[in-house]
């Protein structure tokens, strides 16, 4: 009897000394961490930044700027696989050689997630749910190789059918048919549901990328369309795409308890410009994904949720995509705020500080080898050859003078020249 009593006291005793982080989703010290990608969407395409002709339904996208920081200069790389490895690693495609898709990124740059193992002693579960593309050749273990708890989603730069679809969990294909975006959704669900200590979930969705398609009619407002075919208006699907995702993320925060969703930090991204078949004036299809303007690098970017008191704000200054490396970092407990080419925003989330003195971003495809680099005024592109293009944004926010085509003064030549020595700063 004595022994049954001893092994029930030290039992209570073992069950409240664990830390709060293994059995609770709400711990104060570690709040959750989501992160939303969306893919293939610029600024011309969301509300919150410049009136387009033509803007989405996004309520709940609307819910979260209006609950947090809507930040209106932030930069990725004008195509997916580089941003995303910038945000994975915290570097330039400089640094890690992913230049364009497709690349791979090598388990020699520290991950995120890496990063959040080693310095917060395991207390985060972690996933990645949807597009990867950073695995070049594809290899289904390259999720874990970068410490990343659990993978479900698909390896490609897009899906074939979004309603047909070869989808990787953990190491292992199966073939989904089911609406891509709801069924991202379910497993995000699903994952969250599952674990009992804090969690930051990576969900990568591949809406509002090509092909474009009729998603269920339940979550657009687009009309009555038909299935879509080459040579038709894809602006409506499209925007139909890009409704059925904000219907999604809906569903995943309504899933939430009130106290699970009081302890998270969303973070909602987009990973480069709009694709150029349906760019929106003042853009056009040389000015959007896969161009260094600001068509194909200024992307949305919002923060909400827990310790964001700037509510309903929006924020100019300068971000980058490596900056959510640390920012995310940061949030999870980690001191330090600057990681190889990131830094971290968190002060932005409470106070209008300043965050960066320059923004950078590259390109490298099978014509172009370029870069790029702003003060917030003035912007300067390079390519490999030597050929310059200089704007000043802050009167010329669409890039239609080239200052470089007339007589610079003297404020434009030391601008300049401020930009040049940055470059090989980053550069070199």
């Amino acid at each position: 009897m004595k022994s049954t009593i001893t092994c029930k006291i030290i039992a209570i005793i073992f069950i409240f000394s664990i830390p709060s982080y293994l059995n609770s989703q709400t711990d104060p010290d570690h709040p959750n961490i989501l992160l939303i990608i969306a893919d293939d969407l610029g600024i011309d395409a969301i509300n919150g930044y410049q009136n387009s002709a033509r803007l989405p339904s996004t309520p709940t996208l609307d819910s979260l700027r209006s609950v947090g920081i809507t930040f209106e200069n932030a930069w990725a790389a004008p195509q997916c696989t580089p941003t995303r490895a910038a945000l994975m690693s915290g570097k330039f495609g400089i640094k890690t050689g992913v230049l364009r898709p497709p690349g791979n990124l090598d388990t020699i740059h520290e991950s995120i997630f890496a990063k959040l193992e080693e310095t917060t002693n395991n207390a985060y579960s972690d996933a990645v749910i949807g597009k990867w593309h950073i695995s070049n050749p594809v290899n289904f273990n390259h999720p874990s190789e970068h410490h990343i708890d659990y993978f479900e989603g698909f390896m490609t730069g897009e899906v074939d059918d979004y309603f047909n679809w070869e989808k990787v969990i953990n190491n292992e294909a199966v073939q989904i048919e089911e609406y891509v975006t709801t069924n991202l959704t379910d497993a995000s669900i699903n994952w969250v549901n599952q674990q009992n200590q804090p969690w930051f979930l990576w969900l990568a969705y591949n809406a509002a990328h090509t092909p474009f398609h009729l998603p269920p009619s339940a979550m657009h407002s687009q009309g009555d369309l038909s299935e879509y075919e080459d040579g038709m208006d894809a602006m409506p699907y499209y925007m139909a795409a890009i409704e059925a995702m904000d219907f999604q993320i809906g569903r995943l925060l309504n899933n939430m308890s009130t106290e699970e969703r009081e302890n998270t930090v969303i973070i909602f991204v987009g990973d480069n410009g709009t694709p150029n078949q349906v760019a929106q004036s003042p853009y056009s299809n040389m000015t959007a994904k896969g161009s260094l303007n600001q068509g194909g690098i200024n992307t949305p970017l919002y923060v909400s949720g827990k310790g964001v008191t700037r509510i309903g704000v929006e924020d100019c200054q300068l971000i980058t995509s490596t900056d959510l490396f640390a920012t995310i970092a940061q949030l999870a407990g980690v001191s330090v705020t600057e990681i190889n080419d990131s830094k971290s925003f968190v002060p932005s989330l409470t106070a209008d500080v300043k965050h960066r003195d320059f923004q950078y971003s590259e390109r490298k495809s099978q014509n172009k080898d370029d870069w790029t680099i702003s003060n917030g005024d003035y912007k300067l592109i390079v390519d490999v050859n030597g050929n310059e293009e200089m704007y000043y944004l802050k009167e010329d926010p669409y890039e239609a003078n080239d200052l470089l085509t007339g007589t610079l003064n003297e404020n434009m030549i030391e601008a300049k020249a401020l930009l040049e020595n940055e470059l090989e700063v980053i550069r070199n």
